[in-house]
């Protein structure tokens, strides 16, 4: 975990972080002016690496949590070092009426990403969104369309694609021709993350609006398990993910980020079907209705893709719980967040490998930032500095919406086919599932009055 890969790459020397720890953009005038929605565990996580390497005036937060909120905005100014604190908003749509942010975080639970993201490119904001970049299908192409429309840079945060020793495995192993002819992918997550917990219906908290946290989701009955840190039941405390009313489960999840960095790996595009099955087939007494148990493939024109989650029993491979494993006729890869190994064909004994880089000496908040993902710090810092040259460019950056939509969209395509208990087959020019009627009206979820679906936007 110690050992560092560094890039030879002339695009890789360009992203290194100079020692100073400021990566400045060409020749911008002020520092880049940033709104966060959403300041719970990624929000402060990615927000703290961009500061690591811009500099950066955090100008508004937002959040439907005041106690969330009130916290974020002294950790934020702290680390900013900043004379006074950011505004302080409970509506995003406040937060954009000022207009005057370059940047918008949406750091927010999945159901709330589409409308927020939009709303700040209409703004004149370019986005920073996590993955995935929706819950239904037709959200993410109304993303996409508002990126081209109002031509701003949107970066998703599936950050595999910036990740050096993963960038350092594309280099060495596959554009070097190290497997040959590729024709087989497996990806895959063994964690034990899916909530076990029935917890009973409980009161609001009055520091919390659930009404707006729910936005456009199916409004559930208000119940979570119990924090002790924050002496509340709260649902936005990651309860959600156990739950189909806000999330993928753990295919929108952990599956996505696999399967963007093979795509991005292996240069692919689209799926031309997609198939699933599973359901809850162990854990039947937890409250959560995400899938304990699903298998998915996706085909791809000259290779399959196949998924396998398991939120219960061991792992196949204890060295990669959650990765892939790209088998060529010349050899395999094993690639995860922690590492990677490269296995020619016939031999047990790996002769390209690489670690995550630890940059601890340049950053040594790296080491005590709290639920901070230690292994993952310098991805994300290489994540903004390759979303920043974007910006400067106006071109698109590396996880561009266009990529996160394929990427997430495949996901929702797998779990609407284990839904429906049948393949479907894409066309992704017509945005249609060829000859499934029923599949094709599940593109769009229903919104909850009073919001709109951006997909019915005029």
């Amino acid at each position: 975990m110690d050992r560092r890969h560094f890039l030879r790459t002339s695009s890789a020397a360009a992203l290194a972080v100079p020692a100073g720890g400021y990566f400045v953009v060409g020749a911008e005038p002020k520092p880049l002016r940033v709104g966060l929605v959403g300041t719970g565990w990624y929000g402060k996580c990615s927000l703290f690496r961009l500061l690591q390497v811009a500099p950066v005036e955090v100008v508004a937060l937002c959040d439907v949590d005041k106690k969330m909120l009130a916290e974020a905005a002294d950790l934020i100014t702290a680390r900013a070092k900043a004379p006074k604190k950011p505004r302080l908003h409970a509506d995003y749509r406040e937060l954009l009426k000022e207009k005057d942010c370059d940047v918008v975080m949406v750091e927010t639970p999945d159901h709330w990403h589409a409308l927020p993201a939009i709303a700040a490119m209409e703004a004149g904001a370019d986005v920073w969104v996590q993955k995935p970049v929706s819950v239904d299908v037709l959200e993410g192409k109304a993303m996409l369309d508002a990126a081209r429309k109002h031509k701003k840079v949107v970066q998703v945060v599936t950050q595999r694609r910036s990740t050096p020793h993963l960038v350092d495995a594309k280099e060495k192993v596959i554009k070097e021709g190290k497997l040959g002819t590729v024709g087989h992918v497996e990806i895959c997550c063994y964690y034990h993350m899916r909530s076990g917990d029935k917890p009973p219906v409980t009161k609001v908290p009055e520091f919390f609006d659930y009404e707006m946290w729910t936005g456009p989701a199916p409004l559930r009955e208000y119940d979570a398990p119990f924090y002790k840190d924050l002496d509340a039941n709260l649902p936005h405390r990651r309860w959600w993910r156990a739950f189909t009313e806000y999330g993928n489960g753990i295919v929108g999840d952990m599956c996505i980020h696999m399967l963007d960095m093979v795509r991005w790996m292996l240069d692919l595009g689209w799926p031309t079907r997609v198939s699933s099955t599973g359901g809850i087939l162990v854990q039947k007494n937890a409250k959560s209705n995400i899938s304990d148990t699903q298998s998915a493939t996706f085909e791809f024109p000259s290779l399959t893709v196949t998924w396998q989650h398991r939120t219960w029993g061991s792992t196949p491979d204890p060295e990669y719980p959650w990765a892939a494993f790209i088998y060529g006729d010349r050899g395999t890869l094993k690639a995860s967040v922690n590492k990677y190994e490269f296995f020619p064909q016939g031999s047990n004994r790996p002769t390209v490998t690489g670690t995550a880089l630890f940059e601890e000496d340049k950053f040594p908040e790296d080491k005590t930032e709290k639920d901070l993902e230690r292994h993952v710090a310098s991805a994300l810092r290489r994540h903004w500095q390759d979303f920043l040259k974007a910006r400067e460019s106006r071109g698109k950056p590396v996880a561009d919406i266009e990529q996160g939509h394929i990427s997430s969209a495949s996901c929702i395509l797998a779990n609407l086919s284990q839904q429906l208990g049948r393949s479907i087959t894409w066309n992704p020019e017509k945005h249609i599932c060829v000859g499934d009627d029923e599949a094709t009206k599940l593109l769009k979820r229903p919104y909850r009055a009073p919001w709109k679906h951006p997909a019915d936007a005029v």
